[in-house]
């Protein structure tokens, strides 16, 4: 048996508009893994922990954010605030004992760039790597 990640995406609106390029076959083509659901959202600062930790409870094997860079975030500060709520995710998850390497925060330009299916490919790498999440009942 063979493990397939469930892995959620909470994406910047200006960092996923590839997403949007014939109905994602473009991602597809590129090598997106099929394994990840993207959640498209207006900025990453609107992003709660609540939703971070609700996708864990609903099954993801691993999270992951991509916000604008910190230092050319559209809605200036929105990407900042996304990483530091990831940072707590990660330190809630290791005091209970599970890999902080489950969630993570990417800072990416706007627009179709390798660097974004390239956060996937390496985000499904890790997971598969890690397993499935111990939080499946």
């Amino acid at each position: 048996m063979s493990f397939e990640p469930k892995i959620t995406l909470f994406s910047c609106h200006y960092a996923s508009q590839q997403s949007c390029a014939e109905h994602g076959k473009e991602l597809e083509e590129l090598g997106f893994p099929s394994t990840i659901t993207m959640v498209r959202v207006p900025c990453t600062g609107k992003v709660q922990v609540t939703a971070l930790l609700k996708a864990f409870e609903d099954g993801a094997d691993g999270v992951y954010v991509v916000g604008c860079p910190a230092e050319g975030c559209h809605n200036v500060k929105g990407s900042v605030r996304a990483a530091k709520r990831v940072a707590a995710v990660k330190k809630a998850l290791e005091e209970l004992g599970v890999e902080g390497g489950r969630m993570e925060m990417y800072h990416l330009p706007r627009g179709l760039h390798p660097e974004f299916v390239a956060t996937g490919v390496a985000m499904e790498k890790k997971i598969r790597a890690l397993g499935p999440t111990p939080f499946q009942i």
